[in-house]
C-alpha cells in the first residue's frame, strides 16, 4: 500500500508517517513547510490551494491507494482574528477531494470536535448536530461535508476522524503553531507565569499514539472496504481542565507553576469531553495513555527541565 498524507509536517501527520512506514506502508507526504523533526518521510513542498488540476498533474506519475487529509489551518484563535484561512481551509479540502475523485482514492479526513461547539450537559456522541462557534470550526463541519458529498455522488470511500486536543510527540514547532501543551511546558519550566483562559474550561485531551493507533487502523478497515462513510470521535473519553494541565505539568518538571487565569477568548470550546462508543466498535479503539501519563511522557520527549528560577533557587 503507498499512501499521500497531506500536513506530512505537523504532529499527527509526521507521527503517522512514521509509523506507517514502520508497519512497511510506503508514505508520499504534501507540506508547504519542511518537516521540522524527522527527514526520514518522503514530501513534497507544495501549495494545495492551488487548482486542484495542478495537483493531479503534479502527482500523475505516483502509484497511490489512499489519501490521509490532514492539512489545514488549525488554530482557533488564530482563524477567529484571520478568517480568511477557514475559507483557504474549505479550498485546501475540496482540491483533496477532486484529485481523489480524479484517481478514484479512499479518503481519511482529519475534522475536530470543534464541530460540536460547547458541550456543557455532557459526553458527546457522533450525532450530536454540529455547531459552528468559530471560524476553524465552520471550516472542519463544511470539509465534512463536502468529504460526504463526495461519498455519495461520486462512490468516494471515506472516514471522518474528529480529533480532540492531541498532544505528545512533535508537537513543540511553536514558531509555526503556538499549541498549549509545549508553550506551557517551556514558560513552566523556566519560571514564568502561564496564563489559562478559561478557569471552566474542560477539555478532551488525546495521547498522539493513541490518535494514531485508531488513524491506522481506520485505514486498514477502509482500503478493505470493511469500514466507510463513518464520522467517529476519536479521543480519550475523559475530560480535564487546563488548570489540571498546568498541574500536571509542574509535577512533572517537579516545579510550583505560576498561573493566571482569564475569560475564555472568542471561538473557543468551554467542554468537550468524547464519546468514544463508536470508535471502540468500529475499529477496537482503546485509548491507553490518559492526560497526567501523557504530560510525563510529553515533558520527557522535549527534553525540558526546570531552570533554577523555576525551583526557586
Amino acid at each position: 500500500m503507498r499512501i499521500l498524507i497531506t500536513g506530512s509536517s505537523g504532529q499527527i501527520g509526521t507521527n503517522l508517517a512514521l509509523r506507517l512506514q514502520e508497519a512497511g506502508i510506503e508514505v508520499l507526504g504534501i507540506d508547504l513547510r519542511e518537516n521540522a523533526w524527522v527527514d526520514t518521510i518522503k514530501d513534497l513542498r507544495y501549495d494545495l490551494r492551488r487548482p486542484p488540476t495542478e495537483l493531479i498533474d503534479l502527482l500523475a506519475d505516483e502509484p497511490l491507494d489512499l489519501v490521509v487529509h490532514l492539512a489545514a489551518y488549525a488554530k482557533v484563535h488564530e482563524l477567529v482574528i484571520h478568517p480568511e484561512r477557514a475559507l483557504e481551509n474549505i479550498a485546501t479540502t475540496f482540491g483533496v477531494l477532486e484529485f481523489c475523485r480524479a484517481r478514484a482514492l479512499p479518503i481519511v479526513f482529519g475534522s475536530s470536535r470543534e464541530a460540536y461547539g460547547d458541550t456543557s450537559e455532557g459526553i458527546t456522541a457522533e450525532d450530536r448536530p454540529v455547531v459552528a462557534k468559530s471560524p476553524y470550526s465552520a471550516s472542519k463541519i463544511a470539509g465534512e461535508a463536502l468529504v460526504g458529498s463526495y461519498s455519495s455522488c461520486y462512490g468516494i470511500p471515506s472516514l471522518v476522524f474528529r480529533f480532540s486536543n492531541v498532544y505528545g510527540r512533535y508537537d513543540n514547532d511553536l514558531e509555526r503553531m503556538e499549541r498549549v501543551m509545549p508553550l506551557f511546558i517551556r514558560e513552566i519550566a523556566a519560571g514564568r507565569e502561564v496564563t489559562v483562559f478559561g478557569r471552566e474550561k474542560v477539555l478532551d485531551f488525546t495521547y498522539v499514539d493513541d490518535t494514531i493507533s485508531a488513524i491506522c487502523k481506520g485505514i486498514d478497515l477502509l482500503y478493505r472496504g470493511e469500514v466507510q462513510a463513518h464520522t467517529i470521535n476519536v479521543a480519550a473519553g475523559r475530560g480535564a481542565s487546563l488548570i489540571d494541565l498546568v498541574e500536571f505539568i509542574g509535577r512533572a518538571l517537579g516545579v510550583t507553576p505560576k498561573l493566571r487565569t482569564e475569560p475564555t477568548r472568542p471561538g473557543e470550546i468551554t467542554r468537550y469531553v468524547a464519546d468514544i462508543t463508536k470508535a471502540r466498535r468500529l475499529l477496537g479503539y482503546d485509548p491507553t495513555v490518559f492526560l497526567e501519563e501523557g504530560v510525563r511522557r510529553a515533558v520527557a520527549w522535549s527534553g525540558v527541565s526546570a531552570s533554577p528560577a523555576a525551583r526557586g533557587e
